[in-house]
């Protein structure tokens, strides 16, 4: 993917809603919640909300399936892989695998300096 492929990925996550969206389903994990729960959980319309998570959907940060009456939405597990890669890629001077022990998110601490 260039560069300009990773747009709308932020662009979906740019938006009170849709990013507290993805953050709740993210500590959900790979079951996801029902639409409804997650309208009730963040306290947004159902009709608003909608909207949201179909441009998540979109980005590729969610899917969506049905089950029965309801629409589940969950993580979709490689876009956010992607889009943590994208972010990542660089970290340490393009060697990712120094920064804290195999994960990537988090740089090594700074090292102390003491006055002599």
């Amino acid at each position: 993917m260039d560069e300009t492929s990773y747009v709308p990925l932020f662009a979906a996550l740019a938006q009170e809603h849709r990013l507290a969206a993805f953050r709740l389903l993210m500590r959900e994990g790979p079951n996801g919640l029902p639409a409804g729960d997650i309208a009730r959980r963040l306290e947004v319309p159902p009709s608003t909300l909608s909207a949201h998570l179909a441009q998540l959907c979109q980005a590729g940060l969610l899917r969506s399936t049905r089950r029965r009456q309801s629409i589940f939405y969950a993580i979709d597990v490689a876009g956010t892989r992607r889009l943590i890669s994208y972010l990542t890629d660089d970290c340490c001077e393009g060697r990712p695998e120094i920064c804290g022990y195999g994960d990537p998110l988090r740089c090594p601490p700074e090292k102390e300096t003491r006055d002599a």
